[in-house]
């Protein structure tokens, strides 16, 4: 499994735009093949930053995300509002357990 993990920070004037984009393309982004999750969250004590955390089942299914349609129209939409800061990593899950036990 692979996650994706990180922040976006963009112009909070364009804050709207922003959260109309982000839903579509978490629920387009829901329905392919090997998407476990994907979360775009505004955090609510930074206004204009957005949390980001994805599950993937495979790198294959991961680099397709990143081929589909919808993902060239996301990025083209978020490229046009200010994007001021973002750092995004992915991580190889080996393990995955409860947080305590």
């Amino acid at each position: 499994m692979l996650v994706v993990a990180g922040h976006v920070r963009i112009d909070p004037a364009n804050a709207e735009k922003a959260q109309a984009a982000v839903v579509g393309v978490m629920e387009e982004t829901r329905n392919e093949p090997g998407c476990i999750s994907y979360v775009f969250s505004a955090d609510l004590s930074e206004p204009g930053v957005y949390r980001i955390f994805e599950e993937w089942e495979s790198a294959e299914a991961l680099a397709a995300h990143f081929e589909a349609a919808h993902m060239a129209t996301f990025q083209a939409t978020v490229g046009g509002l200010g994007v001021l800061e973002m750092d995004v990593k992915r991580y190889d899950v080996s393990a995955v357990g409860p947080v305590r036990g």
